[in-house]
């Protein structure tokens, strides 16, 4: 029906735009009021900036390899373990239910959600640090998982606010948008609650060896955990007009972080786990490098990477 749609798609950005008044926190972004993109297109006509982000990203490429790149044990035997895509659509559920229920805009905390961690390399922390050391190595440069997922938010042309999500989901800038700052805390929520539960199944932790005091305080599983973390930075966010979380919820998060950290991460496991990956990146990167591949070339391409194509990769270098 060619002419009710037209109807639809002439009447959609003022309909949009009222029910954002209407519903809306003053502080949230609104979806028209965007500062824009690095090029200049035509908008779709059936859909907010932020929701067009938000397709770029799920049918992109990038998007799509997180499938394949583990969280946090490399390539391990096991249906049920975290991938990056699984914890990123786990990170952009709770996000975007925080963003509700403040009245924050949806589909801008969607976007930057589903594009945090598109620049990430395989082997999860330990992949990272080899990139890192390999760049630094040979061209004094430094690797950024969150750098890079802005090189590839800027080549999709997304909007400035998800871009500014994405790459200040992690590091030292704060985001410019209460939007982005859901991001950067529940991206932690999620990820460190989830890394418990993949630690416990890998049998590297057990319930029991979990800072009791901090469990205490946030609850025995990981649901219980997040929805007690997702309660507190509603309530304490609504309370301070910013996003935040309470003092005592929020130390006993880092706490949780800084053991996962210790036992997990850079525990003993992780010493095998950073020394494979090493050895997988490096032997990758140094044949880029040899062959007279730029820097900029040889980190989108090791980024880009899965687990299993690196280590396919690899053992077909010899």
């Amino acid at each position: 029906m060619p002419e009710l749609a037209g109807r639809v798609a002439d009447s959609f950005e003022q309909r949009t735009r009222e029910q954002e008044e209407r519903w809306l926190s003053p502080l949230a972004v609104r979806s028209y009021e965007t500062r824009g993109r690095k090029h200049y297109e035509e908008e779709c006509r059936l859909r907010t900036p932020f929701q067009r982000d938000r397709d770029r990203i799920l049918h992109s490429k990038p998007f799509r390899r997180l499938k394949g790149k583990t969280q946090v044990f490399i390539d391990p035997a096991g249906d049920h373990y975290r991938t990056r895509m699984t914890h990123t659509l786990e990170t952009t559920a709770i996000a975007r239910g925080v963003a509700r229920a403040l009245r924050l805009n949806e589909d801008l905390v969607e976007a930057a959600g589903l594009g945090h961690d598109m620049g990430h390399p395989p082997f999860g922390h330990a992949g990272e640090e080899a990139l890192d050391d390999a760049l630094h190595h040979r061209f004094g440069r430094r690797f950024r998982h969150n750098e890079q997922s802005l090189r590839i938010a800027e080549d999709l042309n997304l909007t400035e606010e998800v871009r500014d999500g994405i790459l200040t989901h992690t590091g030292d800038r704060e985001p410019a948008t209460l939007e982005g700052r859901i991001v950067r805390i529940v991206d932690r929520v999620a990820y460190i609650n989830h890394d418990i539960d993949d630690a416990v199944r890998f049998g590297i932790l057990r319930p029991e060896d979990l800072p009791q005091e901090e469990v205490a305080l946030l609850g025995e599983t990981g649901a219980a955990r997040i929805d007690r973390l997702v309660h507190d930075l509603v309530e304490s966010s609504e309370r301070a007009g910013d996003i935040v979380q309470s003092e005592e919820v929020g130390e006993a998060m880092l706490a949780l972080r800084r053991f996962m950290f210790e036992s997990v991460y850079l525990g003993p496991h992780a010493r095998g786990e950073h020394d494979r990956a090493r050895q997988v990146v490096r032997r990758i990167f140094d044949h880029l490098a040899e062959q007279g591949d730029e820097p900029d070339a040889i980190v989108a391409f090791v980024s880009g990477m899965t687990d299993r194509f690196a280590l396919d990769y690899v053992e077909r270098l010899g």
